[in-house]
């Protein structure tokens, strides 16, 4: 079956179409969104009428024929008139920032929620590609920036709409000669903007990428830095970050560079039609109030190029933004990880059923058996060729071999980590595939080969392994384990709180709680994928005495660094390039004087 490709995963897409799509997240918060554009009609009337009030302001200056005390309460009126406009202009502007505020964050929550869900459905091999900063670099960068644009690019740029909108409407009204002039205004303006859109929309893609690249480059170093440290490679380091911050440098160079030419050339353009506008109305307007008509258009035109100036100081944060938000669409469009399972898991008392889409049901007995399985993790460089094995029910199956010989590839494909590309891997005689992923992995008790544990109490993380496990469960699962006694001497025993992937607790420890995790899961089938390995000899013996009754009546898989850990197999598969090249239990092997005895004489610690 063949494998999605995740890197570089991109639909066909334009910032005016990202644009669109944020737009449909305001149906989170209908009301206030209404509310909102309520506020901005308000508040673009309320601009454009104090700016139409100069036509009579002007006019009142020259009326003849009528008393002082009449033009006095005239004038008194209009200004009284156009600091009530300009006050409700204040009120709205100010509403209308608090609601996108608020309406910002509303969004905000419903994309990370959705983008951090889209993330647990992704299949193990996105995670294998991607660094975790630049992972994290999609909650970070690329939400914040999107996060700007709802909060107070779109908010300016919609009442700069809805006022330009008003501001042509009122010119039109005003002088159709004079307005002619603000077409070609228009145009240009709209010439420009497209053009240096399509030209800065590429470029903010690379800056966001690299600086998710940095990110992951950064993480990645912070979490090596004792390595980093005791090989002494920080001049290294430093050499590795420089041209992966120099790709970040252009980017960002190019795409500022692209954008900043907008404010300067729109704003040159106002000037310029705004003297032209001076000119041909002086040579074209007459009649009684041509003054007032020319100076109120000269103020439209003003308000125009102001909000044409303010689309241009938000277009940097706009194309960033909608970088960013291409960002995070393309990862909420990418293929999920498959799972055409129908077959699910049921548990009766202490026996497990597979329960067929017909409502049959086959016991779960533990025989796991792979037929002429190839895998490649990239394509045309197999890791498994044409493997066949089997454990039959209760059997402790061992796997043993050099590095990259694919002992932890057959765990992850028995955890359907990953879909093979050829041949057939049934558990209990049912294709892997047919079974659903959730209830697959909830029958496999498995310690990974590195342990991860969360932030939260010792008792916490082994409930890890069965959410509805109680207390006494867990318990019971540490001393299975033998963690009981190191978590009670830990300063709050099992209610102790860690930290940073367990960092206030030793390698060995930390692998202790796994293997309770394991515990607790009470799976009929156990994966102990280098359980022991990272854990010292005396350690290794108490969690071999665990597992011992642990293990009974379970089909086991086992795959350790150290030969003397697999003595008591019942099989010991001895794996060599991608094949099972020796099949047999420690005596048979041995005798056999091939791989497996070479490597338990040379005492070869496996990786």
């Amino acid at each position: 079956m063949p494998r999605i490709e995740l890197r570089g995963y991109r639909r066909a897409r334009t910032p005016f179409g990202s644009l669109m799509r944020l737009f449909r997240y305001f149906r989170h918060c209908r009301t206030i969104l209404v509310c909102a554009v309520i506020s901005i009609l308000v508040y673009a009337g309320a601009t454009i009428a104090a700016s139409y009030c100069m036509k009579p302001l002007v006019g009142l200056l020259k009326e003849t024929g009528i008393a002082a005390d009449e033009v006095y309460a005239k004038y008194t009126a209009l200004l009284i008139g156009l600091a009530g406009l300009y006050f409700l202009a204040v009120v709205t502007n100010y509403l209308l920032n608090r609601l996108m505020l608020e309406c910002s964050a509303v969004i905000m929550r419903a994309l990370r929620t959705e983008l951090f869900a889209k993330m647990q459905k992704l299949p193990i091999s996105y995670f294998d590609i991607n660094t975790n900063g630049s992972l994290m670099s999609y909650f970070t960068n690329d939400i914040e920036a999107t996060n700007e644009l709802l909060q107070h690019s779109i908010t300016q740029m919609l009442i700069s709409v809805m006022s330009l909108v008003g501001t042509v409407s009122m010119m039109l009204v005003l002088s159709m000669k004079l307005f002619a002039i603000m077409i070609v205004l228009a145009a240009v303006v709209i010439t420009v903007v497209r053009f240096i859109t399509k030209r800065s929309g590429k470029s903010y893609r690379e800056q966001q990428k690299d600086a998710a690249a940095v990110n992951g480059f950064v993480e990645e170093m912070i979490a090596g830095q004792r390595d980093i440290k005791v090989f002494t490679h920080e001049k290294q380091v430093m050499a590795d970050f420089e041209p992966v911050n120099d790709s970040y440098f252009s980017s960002s160079t190019e795409a500022t560079t692209v954008t900043s030419v907008v404010g300067p050339i729109l704003n040159n353009l106002s000037h310029f039609f705004y003297a032209l506008t001076c000119a041909v109305g002086v040579l074209w307007l007459t009649g009684e109030n041509a003054g007032g008509i020319l100076i109120t258009f000269l103020g439209y035109i003003r308000t125009f190029a102001d909000r044409v100036s303010q689309i241009s100081e938000q277009f940097n944060a706009i194309m960033l933004a909608l970088a960013g938000a291409e960002r995070i669409f393309d990862v909420l469009d990418m293929p999920t990880e498959e799972d055409r399972g129908e077959v699910t898991l049921t548990r009766d008392g202490r026996d497990w059923f597979w329960v067929k889409p017909d409502g049959g049901r086959v016991p779960l007995r533990g025989d796991v058996r792979f037929f002429d399985v190839d895998f490649s993790y990239v394509e045309g460089k197999p890791v498994l060729k044409a493997l066949s094995l089997y454990a039959k029910p209760g059997q402790k199956i061992a796997f043993v071999g050099s590095t990259g010989a694919g002992k932890t590839t057959i765990t992850n494909l028995i955890n359907r980590f990953y879909d093979i590309q050829g041949g057939t891997i049934t558990y209990d005689g049912i294709d892997v595939r047919d079974i659903r992923k959730s209830d697959l992995r909830r029958s496999l008790g498995t310690v990974l080969q590195d342990t991860h544990l969360f932030t939260g109490t010792v008792m916490e993380n082994i409930r890890y392994g069965r959410l509805d496990a109680t207390d006494e469960d867990c318990v019971k699962a540490a001393k299975v384990a033998n963690a009981h006694y190191f978590i009670s001497h830990l300063p709050e025993g099992y209610n102790t709180m860690l930290y940073s992937d367990g960092a206030n607790l030793s390698q060995g420890q930390r692998q202790l709680i796994a293997i309770a995790r394991a515990a607790v899961s009470d799976a009929p089938v156990l994966i102990l994928d280098e359980a022991t390995s990272s854990v010292d000899t005396r350690t290794e013996k108490l969690i071999e005495r665990g597992l011992d009754g642990l293990m009974k009546g379970r089909t086991v898989f086992v795959i350790a660094h150290r030969l003397s850990t697999v003595r008591n197999a019942d099989a010991i598969l001895v794996l060599e390039q991608g094949r099972v090249v020796e099949r047999g239990n420690h005596d048979d092997l041995l005798l056999q004087n091939g791989r497996y005895y070479q490597l338990y004489t040379n005492m070869i610690e496996l990786a």
